[in-house]
């Protein structure tokens, strides 16, 4: 045969071997410009993770420590950081976060830069190390670990001078590099203001857009803890959600311009928003205290949440699209109360009972438009249970409507849209309509969808249940549709 014959064969041959093999396996939909790293994907996924706030403020009564705080003052009389652990992993946290040194500069570990810490205090004779306690029981239970280690020290002596920044990123790398694999670092803006730095009980001011220099100590986080996620009103990995109340917005992008927000003065409706624009996947964090406070007082024992506060609260962030960091602090024993443990078990209940089971799941859906008619995006896809799979419409189509038939007539009264996140965010405005009396009625509507998007309705009974996606950055696609019935105890 003629070379030149053979080699054209050869190439026709692969090309329809190529072809039949797209055709059986066609690759997923092009992801957006903007996604998440598989380590967000993760965060995203644990839905729910704790805040464990603890230090001498627990036996002042403060909130913020000043800085002049003894340390004999910090002496838990029954600490056990298993029960933490297993409340958390018990009531649904995949993680739980320890303020390793909050505002006053008291260490809950041994640092050989400070005298400031567990080891000049009473507890364990001055041999005790909380974080390593705190790591261990994670382990434990299988939690993930993640560490807050406060910018602003009220007590130490250096604060607001360059060299301060040194002994920080010496407690930095005692933190990274002691305790094992740190899933997040925890970084807030409360920076500068009176204290007792060393005895000057003074006031002092710093310049927060270079002071802590930011970005070298986010290299020197990577480098030590590649795998770890950092928290700041600006990330890299996760944002503030703009308030301490745990409420995402009702539209929630999970990427943000980043580069121009300064840690400590962001602006929180931004934050709370995201941005449709935005040139960084940065996952929106809804923190929220089940007191009044962050650390524990006796007279807010009476003040805890109810379960049907925090069912709200979750609505209101994981149903947004947020992460929720809820704080439970110990008590002057050194133990979840008894009180904020009953209350995160009917929690608990209350969101297993709803949720328990999809109303729609495997049930028969139409869309008007699926990719190349191919099961691997077929409409079936968003009712099957499982994350990976998703429907999808065919390039250029931004427009799409899905229709669920129940079989029978089903009561339901929250409704719940998942994205494939690996691709992007995508959807913009949707709206969902039920079958009233052969006429198409509409129940809810959104904007933002992203991880997990939970709509709240009144109750409706019908059999037929339409998603109308209006508008989408990119050809929509969807992961789980669900429909429940909340618990009676809502």
């Amino acid at each position: 045969m003629n070379p030149k014959k053979w080699l054209r064969t050869i190439l026709f041959c692969s090309c329809l071997t190529l072809l039949h093999s797209c055709a059986k396996n066609p690759p997923d939909i092009p992801a957006n410009q903007v996604v998440p790293t598989e380590h967000q994907i993760a965060y995203q996924e644990m839905e729910m993770i704790g805040f464990v706030h603890f230090t001498v403020n627990t036996f002042t009564g403060r909130e913020w420590g000043y800085g002049d705080e003894s340390p004999d003052l910090f002496n838990p009389t029954a600490l056990d950081a298993n029960q933490w652990a297993r409340v958390a992993k018990e009531t649904g946290m995949k993680q739980l976060i320890l303020t390793a040194k909050h505002h006053d500069g008291f260490c809950l570990w041994p640092s050989q830069y400070t005298d400031h810490s567990v080891k000049s205090s009473p507890w364990k004779g001055g041999n005790g190390d909380v974080v390593r306690e705190f790591v261990n029981a994670c382990h434990e239970y299988g939690l993930k670990v993640g560490l807050y280690l406060s910018p602003w020290d009220r007590n130490h002596a250096d604060y607001g001078h360059p060299r301060y920044l040194t002994y920080y990123k010496n407690q930095l790398k005692e933190l990274l590099s002691r305790y094992g694999e740190i899933s997040e670092i925890w970084f807030d803006g409360a920076n500068g203001g009176t204290g007792y730095y060393g005895g000057a009980r003074e006031e002092r001011r710093i310049d927060r857009t270079s002071y802590y220099q930011w970005p070298e100590i986010i290299t020197l986080t990577k480098q030590l803890q590649p795998n770890s996620l950092i928290f700041s009103d600006a990330g890299p990995d996760i944002r503030w959600i703009g308030n301490e109340k745990g409420f995402a917005g009702e539209t929630c992008w999970s990427m943000l311009n980043s580069d121009d927000i300064i840690v400590g003065a962001a602006d929180p409706a931004y934050l709370n928003t995201g941005d449709s624009h935005g040139a960084k996947w940065v996952v929106g964090e809804c923190d929220v205290s089940i007191r009044p406070g962050w650390f524990y007082h006796e007279d807010e024992d009476s003040l805890v949440k109810t379960p049907q506060q925090l069912v709200d609260i979750y609505y209101r962030s994981v149903g947004r699209n947020g992460v929720l960091l809820l704080n439970i602090p110990p008590d002057k024993r050194g133990l979840f109360h008894e009180k904020d443990i009953q209350v995160l078990k009917e929690f608990r209940e209350i969101l297993d009972e709803t949720f328990k089971v999809n109303l729609a799941e495997g049930k028969h859906v139409v869309s008007s438009n699926y990719r190349l008619n191919h099961e691997k995006f077929s409409p079936a896809n968003m009712l099957d249970g499982d994350n990976r799979t998703y429907w999808a419409t065919d390039d250029g189509t931004f427009q799409a409507t899905l229709e669920i038939d129940l079989e029978n007539e089903i009561l339901f009264d929250r409704v719940m849209i998942q994205e494939p996140i690996k691709l992007g965010q995508r959807i913009s405005e949707f709206s969902v309509e039920c079958d009233v009396q052969n006429e198409w009625t509409p129940i809810a509507q959104g904007m933002t969808v992203g991880h997990k998007r939970i709509l709240r309705i009144q109750p409706v009974q019908t059999r037929k249940v339409r998603l109308i996606i209006t508008e989408s950055n990119n050809i929509p696609a969807i992961s789980n549709f669900g429909l429940y019935k909340a618990s009676e105890k809502e």
